[in-house]
């Protein structure tokens, strides 16, 4: 065993998971203190509350004026699976796949909608499907940072503006971390529990207007259930884009995502979660740039992830572990920095290849993270083979 001396220094705020993720710096219950509790969210408070996440969102992330923006069930997954089962089956469709959420929905559109014209379109955890090979007469899904690979696109200019298809992004890791090229979108998803470490269960769907006017025109052959109807007759229901939720949210929840977008506000909006984000990662390049056990699994930096920075051990010695070995002794490192309280949930997901999951986003402060890296060091020389 390689001796590493024990380090003295412990990150502040030891939450690293990836979902939900850290709670913006300074939070405290108090923050929820005005939840509109034991009030319905149909009340005219309640909705104005409600109201109020639609307004400052857009503002936050600049979302174009003519774009919707809904509060939906069921986090994330259920903004993702309300825009396939309703948008998908107008023409052919491109699923892009480097990481389990990516081929999560791609199963989706082929064993439960069973679309005839599908093309799936795969990479391997670490890399990216050719985008410069994209067949945009197709309706295009992709997720805009893979959660459980590291890997981003790496910017929208590989999206033609004159498509003919629709993009549905699945932006949750990527949103208010990333510069999304809203021009290029026509659907984006993500859930409040993660760039901005909001409490789970809601989702929010951001429509184009190409979007709309697909919903407005095409109806899908397959029974919709209720809580994925977002158009009746041929119209849009404009309600679920102005507060008026399709099923009960929890007002605490509504609360501690407007808490989340005032402090997002109050230290300079977007462009300040873009930079704290890329600070925590430039911190996990420089160190990486001096480990001899440790890298990136997305080496291409430009398909880096800012939030969810995935790494696997390069190490010769434990690459020639079989799988069962190198998932045993990484199981044993996340349980040492567990127990010593440093570092919280950073195995890396299931069905990614072995390694480690730190999330960086911009609730995340930078000396938590440069406070965590030798204790990464510290558990590899307890584990190392």
């Amino acid at each position: 065993m390689t001796t590493v001396s024990k380090p003295s220094l412990r990150p502040a705020n030891p939450n690293f998971s990836s979902g939900p993720c850290a709670k913006r710096p300074g939070w405290t219950v108090d923050a929820l203190s005005s939840a509109l509790v034991g009030r319905s969210h149909r009340s005219g408070p309640g909705k104005k509350r409600l109201a109020e996440v639609i307004d400052r969102t857009r503002a936050v992330l600049g979302v174009p004026a003519d774009y919707r923006i809904g509060i939906v069930p069921a986090s994330d997954t259920g903004a993702v699976e309300m825009a396939l089962w309703s948008l998908l089956g107008a023409r052919g469709v491109e699923m892009l796949v480097w990481e389990s959420f990516g081929a999560g929905w791609a199963t989706d559109v082929v064993k439960q909608l069973k679309l005839d014209d599908v093309k799936v379109t795969e990479a391997a955890y670490g890399s990216i499907p050719d985008l410069a090979k994209v067949d945009f007469k197709r309706d295009v899904v992709f997720t805009w940072n893979g959660t459980t690979s590291g890997v981003c696109v790496p910017n929208g200019d590989w999206i033609p503006a004159d498509r003919e298809g629709l993009t549905i992004a699945d932006s949750t890791s990527a949103v208010f971390a990333m510069n999304l090229a809203w021009d290029k979108l026509d659907v984006v998803t993500y859930s409040w529990q993660k760039v901005m470490g909001g409490e789970g269960a809601h989702g929010m769907l951001i429509l184009s207007p190409r979007a709309v006017e697909r919903l407005e025109t095409y109806t899908p052959k397959w029974p919709m259930p209720k809580i994925f109807l977002m158009a009746k007759g041929g119209k849009l229901m404009e309600g679920i884009f102005q507060g008026e939720t399709i099923n009960t949210p929890s007002m605490i929840a509504v609360e501690d995502a407007l808490d989340g977008l005032k402090w997002a506000e109050s230290i300079g909006g977007l462009n300040a979660l873009i930079s704290r984000s890329n600070a925590n990662l430039a911190v996990i390049e420089d160190w990486i740039e001096e480990s001899m056990w440790c890298d990136f699994l997305a080496e291409n930096k430009s398909i880096r992830s800012n939030t969810s920075v995935c790494l696997k051990v390069k190490d010769p010695a434990f690459v020639a572990l079989d799988d069962k070995a190198q998932e045993e002794a990484l199981k044993k490192m996340v349980k040492l920095l567990d127990g010593e309280g440093v570092a919280y949930d950073i195995g890396g997901y299931r069905d990614a290849p072995a390694g480690l999951r730190i999330w960086a986003g911009a609730t995340v402060e930078t000396p938590d993270v440069e406070a965590l890296l030798p204790w990464l060091d510290w558990a590899y020389a307890q584990v190392k083979p």
